[in-house]
C-alpha cells in the first residue's frame, strides 16, 4: 500500500504550494490518487496554517478529502505539537463531528495511550507512530492494546540515507513481534532510499510533501502527485524483482 502524506507540519515558508485548506488538501488527495496513492495522511491546519486537532478544522479537511477521493481511507495526526497536553488532545478526539478512517499516535510522546483510548472508542483505526532512536517501539510492543491497531508507522529519523537504512534495519528488527502491518518510511534526503527498502521488503510505505520537496533526481517537486508517481515506479520496478518471486 502507498500513502500519500498530503502536507505535515510543514508551512508556506517552506513550500509555497502546501495544501493547507480543505479545498486545496481535497484537490491535492485527489491528483495524489489519480497517481497511484492508496490512503491518504494530512494535518488539519487553523486559520494561521498551524497543525490543530479542533473539531471544526478536522471535520472541514476530512470531508472535503473524503468527498473528493470517495472510498480512500483518509487519516490525520495527533502529534503533540498540536497540543502539549495529551489529555487534552484526548477531548478533542472525543469532540470530533467528522470522524477520519484513522489517525496516527507518536508512541514516544507522552500521553500516547491516552490519545490512542480516545481513538479506539471513536472506532477509528490507530497508526501507532514508532520514531527510530526512541523508546517507542519498546513501549509500543509492551501496551496492551497493541494488537488493536491498524498499523505501525516505522519512521527513520535520522536524515542521511546510510544512516538512515542502517537505521531502518533496526528498526525492523525491533518490531520484529508486532502484530500488524508495517508501513516503513523516511524523509528528506533519505525518503527515496527508506522507501526503495521498503519496497524491496514487501512493506507498506508513503510519500508526500510532509516527507519530502524533492524528487528522486533531486529537482524540487511539483506537488503530491509528483511524488507520488515516482514511487509507484520505484515500487513498480524493485517489487517486480523481490515480492514478485518470493
Amino acid at each position: 500500500m502507498l500513502q500519500v502524506c498530503l502536507n505535515g507540519a510543514r508551512n508556506r515558508a517552506e513550500y509555497s504550494r502546501l495544501p493547507v485548506t480543505a479545498d486545496e488538501l481535497a484537490a491535492a488527495a485527489r491528483e495524489a490518487v489519480a497517481a497511484g496513492a492508496e490512503d491518504i495522511h494530512l494535518h488539519p491546519k487553523d486559520h494561521d496554517g498551524q497543525d490543530t486537532l479542533e473539531a471544526t478544522a478536522v471535520a472541514a479537511a476530512v470531508s472535503a478529502v473524503k468527498l473528493a477521493v470517495p472510498g480512500v481511507p483518509v487519516g490525520v495526526t495527533t502529534g503533540a505539537w498540536t497540543m502539549a497536553d495529551p489529555q487534552a488532545r484526548a477531548a478533542q478526539v472525543r469532540a470530533w463531528t467528522v470522524l477520519p478512517d484513522h489517525a496516527s499516535v507518536n508512541w514516544h510522546e507522552d500521553g500516547a495511550t491516552d490519545v490512542a483510548a480516545a481513538l479506539l472508542e471513536r472506532g477509528i483505526g490507530i497508526e501507532a507512530g514508532i520514531y527510530s532512536g526512541t523508546p517507542a517501539a519498546q513501549r509500543f510492543l509492551n501496551w496492551p492494546g497493541s494488537r488493536r491497531v491498524l498499523r505501525v508507522l516505522a519512521e527513520t529519523t535520522e536524515t542521511t540515507p546510510q544512516e538512515a537504512l542502517h537505521s531502518a534495519a533496526g528498526l525492523l528488527d525491533e518490531l520484529a513481534s508486532a502484530a500488524t502491518p508495517i508501513l516503513l518510511h523516511g524523509e528528506d534526503a533519505a525518503a527515496w532510499p527508506v522507501l526503495q527498502l521498503a519496497a524491496s521488503r514487501c512493506l507498506d510505505t508513503r510519500i508526500g510533501l510532509e516527507d519530502v520537496l524533492h524528487l528522486p533526481d533531486g529537482a524540487p517537486a511539483p506537488g503530491n502527485a509528483a511524488l507520488v508517481r515516482a514511487a509507484r515506479a520505484i515500487i513498480q520496478h524493485t517489487q517486480q524483482r523481490t515480492c514478485n518471486e518470493s
